[in-house]
């Protein structure tokens, strides 16, 4: 490995949305790189970065993947992200140990819903930006329409550094329209071009066009500035100076054009990032917290105390646990010790590594602004943090969502339980959207995560790394009955069998409560209960609230008095009283006009703005009541609550309506009562089983 320093370093992620062909030109990146011999291609399973066996099934990228390489004594790490709604989260995590973002964007599809999200993210953590509109050479390919698009979404100013030779099937190069040059590149896909003049019937376009970037990045500087507007000949170091200090303040997005299977465009990227784009110590410092939870900075510089995240860890069940982690200040070596300042824990470090894909390289040490990896760490995970003992910090990290969609889950074979839950640990590890429970009231293990699709690879890793299998099954809605009106009963137990017998008597009001969930009033006087009796009614009552009188499902919602009753000297006790109590209960509620209650959830869906019409269609079908919409650029966020029972399986079909563009989140608001209509066919399915 060659020495370089933190000004070497650019951190770079590609985003978008899924299908814009961000692998693609990592490939190309690596290949003009020299760290492959080859092309590599998703279609012919022979791509470096997606290497898992779900991605290369399914010909997509489920896991982000990292590759360091050098291009003009830049030291480049380039992570490689999904853009599936699914695993968008793991695309996030990523943007917390990076400084530069580049935004695939297909010429053919412009902008989606998944694209916009991380664009937003990128920009709320003031990455440096650029645009590389691929598929050029693709049918009604057509990058103005992309610039267009663009324009309604961006906060920064796009300046469009580049135009096409050739379109479509006749696409061949580049103009640069800064140096005014034309680059014609071989059909080979070898990336190998010749620089030429400009097209004569390009010309005047060209010149055009340039004027109008150069006024856009030339406000970036005041020195430039000044020169531009006093008519001065602006040199290359000028414009350089201007465009760097503008990407890298947020105030311009260069765009670029280009072709990743074709090998079009790529070298003109890869200057860009290494010329232009910031380094980790044009970011200044870093906002970390102290063990008080109090906000402090630290300088990316590699003579500050350490401090370290951990953005993405991959689990492994040969190999071990693989930490991804950004080195914010500081440095550490191989073979040493870290400390997790999240966990506060000591961790062992072996060798130090930098990754191509799943290939890995040992280094001696890990620097400020770098990206690398750590094999077989004990307890650290996705989102810890390590810094020094002495001074423990911790980087904030953007929260993981919500899932989605929950399945009920079931071993495929007898004995598997505890394989599958201590695999499913580690996979939870390595994603921290993928969540396990056990639902107290239905008994399921429930697993949940961002979509169907994400559950289904979880599922298949599952297999391969662990050796064990799971069904998935529609897991059962969490009702509960309550009543509607008051009712005042007795429950008498008494029984005699020769012996000494059983005796309790209690008599209740009950009353419906709004504000908890049970309440116990004890009204009992003279003694006509004795004292050491009562609390065996209030537990007969609350026993018997766990399974309800119309369809089993747990009581919520009540007020139990108690007021009098009668006990013999001989014959009660403890149990006589509770089973008393349970009685009374029993009676009361269905004297009280039990009703059925079900979970209502918060419900958030993002989709373009030709499609909310369709979604609110889709939500009164399902019982949905509209809470309003929040309109944001090209997209509109409708927001509602829609019984949970409608929004089971709701993730495919806001693929269906939406052609893959629409996300949605969720989460519990409140119980309501189930119609009338729904609450006798519910109950009756539900006695149905139990009986079965």
């Amino acid at each position: 490995m060659r020495k370089y320093t933190s000004s070497d370093i650019r951190n770079v992620a590609l985003i978008s949305h899924v299908g814009t062909g961000k692998t693609s030109l990592a490939e190309a990146m690596l290949f003009l790189s020299g760290q492959n011999t080859r092309l590599g291609k998703v279609d012919n399973e022979s791509s470096l970065m997606d290497f898992e066996p779900e991605e290369i099934k399914r010909r997509t990228t489920i896991s982000s993947s990292v590759a360091s390489f050098n291009w003009k004594n830049a030291e480049i790490n380039l992570i490689d992200t999904p853009g599936s709604a699914n695993f968008i989260t793991d695309s996030k995590s990523c943007l917390q140990g990076v400084d530069n973002a580049v935004l695939v964007l297909d010429a053919l599809d412009s902008l989606k819903i998944q694209s916009t999200k991380l664009l937003k993210q990128a920009q709320e953590l003031n990455l440096g930006l650029t645009i590389f509109i691929n598929k050029l050479e693709r049918e009604n390919a057509n990058y103005q329409k992309v610039i267009d698009d663009l324009k309604s979404s961006l906060v920064s100013k796009p300046v469009l550094l580049q135009i096409p030779i050739g379109q479509e099937a006749s696409f061949k190069g580049i103009i640069d329209l800064l140096k005014m040059k034309a680059y014609y590149y071989e059909n080979d896909e070898s990336g190998k071009f010749t620089e030429k003049d400009i097209p004569e019937e390009l010309l005047d376009e060209a010149t055009i066009l340039k004027e109008e970037a150069l006024e856009a990045i030339v406000e970036c500087n005041d020195e430039v500035l000044e020169k531009y507007l006093e008519g001065e000949t602006l040199s290359e170091q000028d414009i350089a100076m201007s465009l760097r200090q503008g990407i890298q303040s947020s105030q311009i997005i260069p765009i670029i054009l280009g072709s990743a299977t074709k090998n079009i465009g790529v070298v003109q990227l890869l200057d860009l990032i290494a010329e232009d784009m910031p380094s980790p110590i044009d970011r200044k410092e870093i906002k970390v917290l102290n063990k008080n939870k109090e906000e402090v900075t630290r300088k990316l510089s590699e003579n500050e105390p350490l401090s370290v995240l951990v953005f993405k860890t991959i689990a492994d069940p040969y190999a071990g646990q693989l930490t991804i982690m950004r080195v914010l200040s500081g440095e550490f070596y191989s073979d040493s010790s870290i400390y997790n300042s999240t966990k506060a824990t000591k961790e062992r470090i072996g060798q130090v590594l930098k990754l191509v894909g799943k290939k890995h390289e040992p280094v001696q040490k890990a620097s400020a602004g770098d990206i690398v990896a750590v094999a077989k760490l004990k307890d650290t995970h996705t989102s810890d943090s390590f810094s020094n003992e002495n001074n423990p910090v911790t980087v904030p990290v953007i929260p993981a969502p919500s899932p989605v969609i929950s399945f009920a889950i079931k071993p495929k074979s007898k004995g598997d339980e505890d394989k599958i839950i201590s695999g499913l640990k580690r996979l939870m590890e390595e994603d921290p959207t993928l969540q396990t429970s056990r639902d107290p009231q239905t008994h399921e293990h429930i697993l949940s995560g961002m979509g169907q699709v994400h559950l289904e690879v979880n599922i298949e890793k599952l297999k391969r790394k662990f050796g064990v299998e799971i069904l998935l099954e529609t897991p059962k809605i969490p009702y509960k009955e309550t009543i509607t009106s008051d009712a005042k009963v007795q429950g008498k137990y008494k029984k005699q069998s020769g012996g000494k017998g059983q005796y309790g008597d209690c008599w209740i009001e009950i009353h419906p409560l709004a504000e908890k969930e049970f309440e116990f009033v004890d009204k009992i006087v003279g003694g006509a209960i004795p004292r050491q009796y009562i609390p065996a009614v209030e537990n007969g009552i609350k026993e018997a609230m766990t399974k309800g009188i119309l369809a089993g499902y747990p009581v919520t919602g009540v007020q139990i008095v108690l007021f009098d009753g009668s006990y013999h000297a001989v014959d009660s006790s403890e149990m006589a009283f509770k089973v008393a109590g349970s009685m009374a209960f029993k009676k009361g509620a269905l004297q009280a006009k039990p009703v059925l209650l079900e979970p209502i959830m918060n419900v958030e869906i993002t989709v373009p703005e030709e499609n909310v019409g369709d979604i609110m269609g889709d939500l009164n079908s399902r019982r949905g009541r509209m809470q309003g919409i929040d309109a944001e650029g090209a997209t509109q966020t409708v927001k509602a609550h829609i019984p949970m029972a409608e929004m089971l399986r709701y993730a495919p079909d806001l693929n269906s309506m939406t052609s893959g563009a629409g996300m949605f989140s969720m989460e519990f608001s409140h119980y309501e009562e189930v119609p009338a209509h729904l609450s006798q066919k519910i109950i009756d399915e539900t006695n149905a089983v139990k009986e079965a």
